[in-house]
């Protein structure tokens, strides 16, 4: 028999808050940059595997995509204005899982900025527990994550339902024992409130 999962652990970017590419690309076209040219730095492996592991600070990490694209740190400070809007069927999916007595855990890669981020979007007493992978020092899809996590939420992996965007996140989760959902923009998560009973 199937366990019903009895707690949610739930991603930050990509699916509680999605960016506008469009105003990263007029800041990037102001100066002289591709589109995406910024992102795409800050995500090559070795500058962005110190920053999700708390090795180095975000302002770090932002200086080192400056320094790898040759441009003046206070463009790629511009471009990090831009803290992007929460979903907000996605708040509401959450809000309803905690009002039905369900615990809530935020289950992402971030840096060491993320409390300042979720007091920025209002977001601080919105979760149970949060497990950011620069705290943990292990990062999605790490097995080491997920067990961090479900200990954060006082909870089995058997018992935890993972909702992410990404694939390879979704098949880590499973393999480490929990329940997965891929989420893809604009899902009323009608399929997770089932599998949680709400």
């Amino acid at each position: 028999m199937i366990q019903r999962p009895t707690a949610l652990l739930i991603d930050f970017d990509g699916v509680l808050r999605r960016h506008d590419p469009s105003i990263a690309a007029a800041i990037e076209a102001r100066h002289g940059l591709e589109p995406g040219a910024i992102l795409a730095a800050g995500l090559e492996w070795d500058r962005q595997l110190p920053a999700i592991t708390g090795q180095i600070t975000r302002e770090e990490w932002l200086e080192s995509i400056a320094e790898a694209l040759k441009v003046d740190e206070a463009v790629v400070a511009e471009w990090d204005t831009d803290k992007g809007e929460i979903v907000p069927e996605v708040l509401k999916f959450v809000r309803d899982v905690r009002k039905a007595g369900i615990k809530v855990g935020l289950a992402t890669n971030a840096m060491d900025d993320l409390a300042d981020v979720l007091a920025l979007h209002g977001l601080t007493a919105q979760f149970d527990a949060v497990a950011n992978s620069s705290e943990i020092g292990v990062h999605k899809p790490a097995p080491g994550y997920f067990r961090a996590a479900c200990a954060l939420i006082g909870a089995l992996p058997k018992q935890c339902l993972f909702i992410d965007d990404t694939d390879r996140n979704i098949r880590a989760a499973r393999a480490a024992g929990l329940s997965a959902y891929r989420y893809t923009p604009g899902d009323d998560l009608t399929y997770a409130r089932k599998a949680l009973n709400i």
